[in-house]
């Protein structure tokens, strides 16, 4: 199982554009977006960054999702890409295996 977090924030470009504008295109990905719940990834949480975490990241956006495989993930990262989503955001991501506290701890020490 693969885990995928994005952290976004809006570009200018987002922001110029008209409400109505920002609806269709978010419309758009409606189906690109049932396409991938449909084929076994999984929205675990999307959400807005509380402006009150501490030492808070600078986005304002947030989506963990699971991934069956690494080859569903990166074919995931095209379709962000195609859609046109990195004019509209400024984003960062992490991903990978799913794994216990204890073997990441592990991995940590053993660095």
């Amino acid at each position: 199982m693969i885990t995928y977090i994005e952290l976004w924030k809006a570009k200018q470009a987002w922001i110029d554009l008209s409400k109505a504008e920002r609806g269709d295109y978010m419309n758009a990905l409606g189906p690109a977006i049932q396409h991938l719940l449909d084929s076994g990834v999984q929205i675990v949480s999307w959400g807005s960054n509380d402006a009150a975490t501490f030492s808070k990241a600078d986005y304002d956006y947030f989506a963990v999702w699971t991934f069956p495989t690494i080859e569903a993930a990166h074919e995931f990262e095209k379709m962000v890409e195609g859609a046109g989503w990195y004019n509209y955001f400024t984003q960062v991501n992490a991903m990978g295996t799913a794994a216990s506290p204890q073997h990441i701890i592990e991995t940590m020490i053993n660095q």
